[in-house]
């Protein structure tokens, strides 16, 4: 493979940048523009030290002071030469530092390229190296957590006890099949049926962790939901830190979807502030309030408002009987205004019940540690394996319908050949999950998402 370079640390001033070369030619590139301050040579210094010195340009003229590291094969982030060259933070400086590398020999790396190479030798499982992005993008402890977990190979040790335990079916299975006249112990259905079901309880119990994971690192679809001046957008600015809808006495105001990201406690929500529900015979509001049911249907969680100083009304009726059976938190809004709303009908109907001023940023806490408690599940541990992604889940869910298929097919009696190819089929998804048999495709598809210089 060819010599990579590229700009690991933000493309932005700062006080330092990092500019990363992998590969078996890296040493070499790096000594061409390269002079240490103590006139030792690149190619004589050890893995994993560092020397002071410039780089330079074709004509020997100094470009920038600079600490440069190297990290030798087998040890290192990729498995090959890697050298590091830490220079001043300019962009300019940077970016010429750069161009004098490519010069010299190295190849602009790919989106993900160290990442994938690190990979390919052996450095990392697929599953690790997914888990990368995951750490970069981590804005809070629970998504620290969750993709440390990932990236110590969690879901990798997961999938290979399950993997383990088909792959020794298929060996029992051979073995009877392929050497009926040594003393094998023929394969019992019955026990055979029992192992299964194990194994398809242990495929399904993983897949369930899919929905906290994605939730923790992409956030809950949240709606706030409820009637015109209620204080949705209120409370949309009160989250937001700032004002992102527009807030007046004017019913209707909002007509579109508004939406925004904030970190709510240990839980990031992706927050839709919608148009109040009511009857309207205004058309571009009519469309506002039935885009706001829709995104009830499609929401993790609904902030239901309900106004302390109005009776109930028939819009409330209305929006209680659509959060039936739906992750929902009632939010009592006005707490500084004089009651008249029926708590009675909001306690029988909501499990989770808040009291805020979202005007006076009052009872805030309350709703975090609601959200808080519905969403950070104890008995779900990171340290377990928590399914990452769409490609994970879909390898894990073919391998659970395929599991489900020989429990069916042994007990409608078919022969074990049959239940033998199933079963190989399924062990072949767990192993693209864990990248022990994955195509180039797939491979170009994950680390397409990360950014370039990892």
């Amino acid at each position: 493979m060819p010599t990579i370079a590229a700009i690991s640390t933000p493309n932005a001033v700062g006080g330092i940048s990092v500019i990363r070369i992998s590969g078996e030619k890296s040493i070499g590139v790096a000594e061409k523009i390269f002079r240490s301050t103590s006139g030792k040579k690149i190619s004589e210094m050890q893995g994993y030290t560092c020397a002071h010195g410039a780089v330079v340009d074709g004509e020997d003229t100094h470009v920038d002071e600079v600490i440069l590291s190297v990290f030798k094969a087998p040890k290192s982030y990729t498995g090959e030469d890697v050298v590091e060259i830490s220079c001043h933070g300019g962009v300019y400086i940077t970016k010429k530092i750069l161009r004098l590398i490519f010069e010299n020999g190295a190849k602009p790396a790919e989106a993900g390229e160290f990442t994938k190479r690190a990979f390919l030798n052996g450095k990392l499982s697929l599953t690790q190296a997914e888990a990368v992005i995951d750490l970069i993008s981590a804005g809070g402890k629970s998504e620290l957590k969750y993709a440390i977990a990932l990236k110590d190979g969690a879901i990798f040790r997961r999938i290979d006890k399950i993997k383990r335990r088909i792959i020794s079916v298929l060996g029992d299975l051979a073995a009877w099949a392929d050497f009926p006249e040594d003393d094998i112990p023929e394969v019992d259905p019955e026990n055979l049926l029992e192992t299964l079901k194990g194994i398809y309880e242990s495929l399904v119990e993983t897949n369930k962790t899919y929905d906290y994971g994605r939730i923790i690192r992409e956030g809950i679809n949240t709606v706030i939901s409820g009637k015109p001046n209620v204080g949705k957008s209120t409370l949309m600015n009160c989250l937001s830190g700032f004002e992102r809808s527009i807030v007046t006495d004017v019913a209707g105001t909002t007509r579109d979807i508004i939406e925004e990201t904030v970190q709510l406690g240990e839980i990031k929500l992706r927050l839709s502030d919608t148009a109040g529900i009511r009857k309207t015979d205004d058309i571009v509001e009519g469309i506002g309030v039935n885009l706001a049911f829709k995104r009830i249907d499609e929401a993790d969680l609904v902030l239901a408002l309900f106004d302390n100083s109005s009776e109930i009304t028939d819009e409330d009726l209305k929006l209680i009987e659509k959060l039936s059976n739906r992750k929902s938190i009632a939010v009592i809004n006005k707490i500084d205004e004089k009651s008249a709303l029926d708590r009675n009908l909001i306690n029988e109907n909501f499990k989770y019940i808040v009291e805020i001023s979202a005007k006076n940023n009052e009872g805030i806490e309350g709703l975090i540690n609601a959200v808080n408690e519905m969403f950070l599940h104890e008995d779900i541990e990171a340290e377990k394996g928590i399914i990452a992604n769409e490609r994970q889940k879909n390898c894990i869910t073919k391998a659970e319908e395929l599991v489900l298929d020989s429990i069916n097919a042994l007990e409608q009696g078919e022969l074990l050949d049959a239940i033998t190819i199933i079963l190989d089929e399924a062990a072949a998804y767990l192993l693209e999950l864990t990248g022990e048999r994955v195509s180039e495709t797939v491979l170009n598809e994950v680390f397409s998402r990360f950014c370039i210089g990892k």
